[in-house]
């Protein structure tokens, strides 16, 4: 499942990113907001790069945001190949990809809590974020399915919901 789970998150990941960025552009051509920097200063903190004022280099906001969208959709590919699938499961991935982004601005001091954000900031970038999760987990959803139902499918087809008398499922069925 693993190796599946890896491949599969890395794809649907980065078509995750693409949907979002898509999104990103017709929303800055409609409202004129400018591309955000953030991507790039966060990974300039990160590896030690040296850091550059203003406007920052393309290639590494695009590592950045690619690749942090990438690695991101490798966990939500493990979920969907465990059975958590659908809008329920790509909603919890949406908090997931934001928070992701917020430890990793705010620990490295390039941003802030997103509490004290704009209203309008706030709700655009929760927006792009969850473009990006619902993307990702159709299409971690739709490789996972091919290999049938994940473990906790399989045993809530016993009997659905959380029951003390409804055991594991029998080792080697689980998929770890």
């Amino acid at each position: 499942m693993m190796k599946r789970a890896l491949w599969q998150g890395l794809l649907a990941g980065t078509t995750g990113v693409l949907a979002m960025t898509l999104g990103e552009k017709v929303e800055q051509r409609v409202t004129g907001r400018p591309d955000s920097h953030v991507p790039a200063r966060t990974l300039e903190r990160l590896t030690g790069m040296r850091e550059y004022s203003g406007r920052q280099p393309v290639p590494v906001n695009l590592a950045m945001h690619v690749g942090q969208g990438a690695l991101l959709g490798i966990l939500r590919s493990v979920m969907s190949h465990a059975g958590l699938r659908g809008p329920w499961s790509s909603g919890k991935f949406a908090v997931v990809r934001i928070t992701s982004d917020q430890i990793l601005e705010n620990a490295t001091g390039v941003g802030a809590p997103p509490q004290t954000w704009p209203r309008r900031e706030l709700v655009v970038d929760l927006l792009h974020k969850a473009v990006y999760a619902f993307a990702t987990g159709a299409v971690a959803d739709a490789l996972a399915a091919r290999s049938g139902p994940g473990p906790g499918q399989r045993h809530a087809a016993m009997r659905p919901g959380r029951h003390p008398d409804v055991g594991p499922l029998p080792r080697g069925r689980s998929g770890v």
